[in-house]
């Protein structure tokens, strides 16, 4: 099945709002005024996509008979992917949006009234979790991290991705998980950004 484009995207997410909502699905015009368009032949041509790619089926052709399938029930959503964050050495990084991941938060376990955001991550400080230069991690805003799991951290001004230890006394600290890197104690501010929740592998180049 091939990924609905990011308009799709907003259209199967609309649709999949009126159902969750115990409306009906909504008519072409509505999914036209969502997405701020004044003709409702765009929207109609995304509906078309969205069938002839299987997301969405009906019976009669009209957008009142749409239901979603399978696959598309799922609650597929756009992660906005907020550059990049170290798995090395801290750097001092500013949100920087390259564009949108999906992925399916029912898979994940995420609330639906949490706030996700991804990152691309750069270095091999944490190869010990198997996340490599290139990845990417999905990460859920506002969570309280257990000890073992991996998180987006600012300390002392600067942010990574390690993962997050308690100590018994209470001290916390980051963990790199590639013995070439110190582990890295805050001298002062350690901040955590989200949690990692799903990692996104990237193919890397083979070896000549």
């Amino acid at each position: 099945m091939n990924p609905p484009t990011s308009r799709q995207q907003q259209v199967l997410d609309f649709i999949r709002q009126h159902l969750d909502e115990g409306r009906p699905v909504p008519t072409v015009r509505e999914i036209s005024r969502h997405l701020g368009l004044k003709s409702t032949s765009p929207a109609q041509l995304h509906l078309n996509a969205l069938r002839r790619k299987g997301y969405l089926e009906d019976s009669d052709g009209s957008a009142r008979s749409l239901r979603l399938t399978g696959d598309s029930g799922k609650r597929v959503q756009g992660i906005p992917l907020l550059g990049t964050i170290p798995a090395g050495h801290g750097d001092l990084r500013t949100e920087e949006p390259e564009g949108m991941v999906h992925v399916d938060l029912d898979a994940l376990n995420i609330p639906r009234t949490s706030r996700t955001f991804a990152l691309r991550v750069t270095g091999d400080s944490m190869i010990g979790k198997f996340i490599t230069d290139g990845d990417i991690v999905i990460l859920e805003q506002n969570a309280d991290p257990r000890p073992g799991e991996v998180v987006a951290a600012l300390i002392d001004g600067e942010s990574t991705l390690k993962t997050f230890v308690r100590e018994r006394g209470g001290r916390t600290f980051l963990k790199a998980e590639n013995p070439k890197y110190p582990n890295l104690i805050p001298t002062g501010e350690l901040t955590i950004q989200g949690v990692m929740r799903m990692l996104i592998r990237t193919p890397q180049p083979r070896k000549k």
